[in-house]
């Protein structure tokens, strides 16, 4: 007999799970079928001012974090900076070198770092 009830607990349990389970997938469907884009944060599209160095890539205006990244990426590409056998790594023209802080070879991910020195 304790069996049996046990047996219905544990049936109930599972029941819930998957029932909350299945809520929680139908919201998340509604969140992508409805189309909202996520909202930037606040501090990404905030603009700040590149220094001297810096302005000599991307241009003196304010500017924020985001387009300041596509700015570096846009003058990496026209120069053909970006390494040939390894592209996560960007060979340094005078300029870049200078923003790199003398470094020749710079890893991408190591760039926003070292780029992050040049603003305010």
């Amino acid at each position: 007999m304790a069996k049996k009830k046990a047996a219905k607990k544990s049936a109930k349990k599972s029941a819930k799970k998957s029932t909350r389970k299945a809520a929680k997938k139908t919201v998340k469907r509604a969140a992508k079928k409805s189309g909202k884009k996520r909202t930037p944060s606040a501090a990404f599209m905030r603009p700040v001012t590149p220094d001297s160095t810096l302005a000599a890539v991307v241009g003196s205006s304010p500017l924020p974090r985001t387009e300041l990244t596509k700015k570096i990426w846009a003058y990496i590409r026209r120069n053909g900076l970006q390494d040939n056998k390894n592209k996560r790594n960007i060979n340094a023209d005078d300029k870049l070198r200078a923003v790199f802080g003398g470094r020749s070879t710079v890893n991408m991910f190591e760039m926003t770092k070292l780029v992050s020195r040049h603003v305010s």
